[in-house]
């Protein structure tokens, strides 16, 4: 179903299954940063891959495109998940809430397993 704002809803597995933790903590200020710059960066890349479908061009040269997107993609989930592992997840370890801890660890579980099915 559409999102509310506009556009695709984003999927169970982009929203964490609705797994958002009661206590997320925010995160760090320079890796929000460097995260955002990445993410627009990644967006000029894409536009530029319409562009080269817009003008025909040759369908490895796009594909090799998309490959690099990819591979920036990944960068950007590994440093999320670096940062998510360093602050939520140890603050859920550390805590006296085993619910908290168990959810966390089943989310980051979670994760793993699907990053193995999407190779």
């Amino acid at each position: 179903s559409p999102h509310p704002k506009g556009g695709a809803r984003p999927s169970a597995l982009s929203m964490g299954n609705n797994s958002t933790p009661s206590k997320a903590t925010p995160m760090q200020p320079q890796i929000k940063k460097d995260v955002n710059n990445r993410l627009k960066s990644t967006e000029g890349h894409i536009r530029g891959i319409q562009r080269m479908v817009e003008d025909d061009v040759y369908c490895v040269d796009i594909m090799k495109q998309i490959k690099a997107v990819q591979g920036a993609l990944d960068r950007i989930n590994a440093m999320i998940l670096d940062s998510h592992l360093q602050t939520c997840v140890t603050q859920a370890i550390r805590s006296d809430d085993k619910e908290e801890q168990e959810k966390t660890l089943h989310e980051v579980v979670e994760l793993f397993n699907a990053a193995h099915k999407l190779r």
